[in-house]
């Protein structure tokens, strides 16, 4: 039997960096997922190997299991259905250990945290069982789109469907979503991997990708909100690296310096980000209606754009981006952290696709990677199904190669 788990990656819709300063900020599911595929191996396959196999970067990782046995003797999987147990220092020592042996090529070093996760996460919910783990990913790795939270998700829901305790029992074909007490344990457990990978996760990235849809924060409180219009977002990947604690600390350094003009600054984000999910949660009867919904949201993506450029967070590349959108008149605005990462266009439901054409066309020009994904979406989903030949392909989600995979998001700014 194999089983397929994907889970969303996210953006930050409006308030990031303000939110660090108590402002309310609001991010979204896209549909564009991490997918991971486990199988054990049957007593004919002979094999006593837990593999995991990146296929975006061209890496298979392998641990025998007598090896660990011996690294993770304390590790118990008699559970998992319970609440986790946060990873402990000496836990984290061992299986830095086991990664380091695996001699990760210095192009691939942020892959570490990554695989530190996963193996935290196998072993506490299967032990020490032999098995094939394949992660595939349509998300821009590293970029800000809550990709390491997309692949703790998803490792967390194919782990727990296959669990002893797993309650995940189902005949239907295609993709299924969980309950949503089985979402909550899924979150939990994503969000134990999240601390191994980045330390102080808010769990705002693991919450968006498990659950979908979109969540409003302030100061640590997360409200599940759902929209009422579907809308569309170019996002661009302008390939530019960022240090997202440096920006943090930047803006938090600018608020010292100008404390009133600051909080003036972070009040006005507070209002955009209110108001933006009013918008999105409030119905639209027409097309009239749809288009000047989406008027509006592009407005105040503009003026958190405005707002973000005011905290010192803005690069040349995302400049670029917006005067490409302007000359076509679409909104823009960064997403995440800034100094670089991913950027946002609205899409408009009217928009036609030649012009959607020109758009990619001349940002691609410019060296950019461009996507398109619906906002808002559905979180994590499973599928099991027993093996075949097109089942144990294992070729079944886009791949991505030539960028570090798993961002280090976090604090709420991607």
């Amino acid at each position: 039997m194999e089983v397929r788990a994907r889970a969303p990656g996210k953006i930050i819709l409006a308030g990031e960096h303000a939110v660090v300063h108590g402002s309310t900020a609001v991010a979204a599911a896209i549909d564009l997922y991490t997918y991971v595929s486990l199988r054990f191996p049957t007593p004919t396959d002979n094999d006593n190997q837990l593999r995991l196999h990146l296929k975006d970067v061209g890496l298979e990782l392998s641990w025998t299991v007598e090896k660990l046995k011996e690294a993770l003797p304390k590790l118990s999987s008699s559970n998992p259905a319970s609440a986790p147990s946060s990873c402990s220092l000496e836990t984290f020592k061992a299986i830095t250990s086991l990664v380091d042996e695996q001699n990760i090529p210095e192009t691939n070093t942020g892959l570490a945290s990554g695989v530190s996760a996963f193996l935290w996460l196998y072993t506490s919910i299967h032990g020490n069982k032999p098995a094939k783990v394949v992660v595939t990913s349509e998300l821009p790795l590293g970029s800000g789109l809550g990709s390491s939270a997309a692949l703790c998700v998803a490792l967390s829901g194919a782990l727990l469907a296959l669990s002893e305790s797993g309650k995940l029992d189902f005949t239907d074909q295609g993709w299924q979503i969980f309950s949503d007490s089985d979402l909550e344990l899924v979150n939990k457990w994503a969000f134990e991997g999240e601390k191994i990978m980045h330390g102080k996760p808010s769990g705002i990235d693991n919450t968006v990708s498990t659950y979908g849809n979109m969540i409003k924060f302030r100061s640590g409180q997360l409200t599940r909100i759902k929209t009422n219009m579907p809308f569309k977002m170019l996002i661009t990947n302008t390939k530019v690296g960022r240090n997202t604690k440096a920006l943090v600390a930047s803006v938090s350094e600018r608020t010292l310096r100008h404390s009133s003009a600051m909080a003036s600054v972070f009040n006005a984000v507070d209002a955009i980000s209110n108001e933006l999910a009013a918008i999105i949660q409030s119905p639209a009867s027409d097309d009239l209606a749809v288009t000047e919904k989406e008027e509006k949201l592009g407005e105040l993506m503009e003026m958190n754009q405005g707002l973000l450029l005011c905290m010192g967070v803005s690069h040349l590349s995302i400049d670029t981006v917006i005067r490409v959108a302007l000359k076509y008149k679409l909104s823009t605005k960064l997403t995440g952290a800034g100094g670089g990462g991913c950027v946002l266009t609205l899409l408009p439901t009217l928009l036609s696709g030649t012009v959607v054409d020109k758009v990619i066309a001349e940002l691609e020009s410019c060296g950019f990677q461009c996507m398109i994904a619906g906002i808002g979406g559905r979180g994590m989903e499973r599928e099991r199904r027993g093996l075949g030949p097109e089942s144990s392909s294992g070729v079944w989600g886009k791949i991505m190669a030539g960028l570090d995979l798993w961002g280090r998001d976090g604090l709420g700014v991607g």
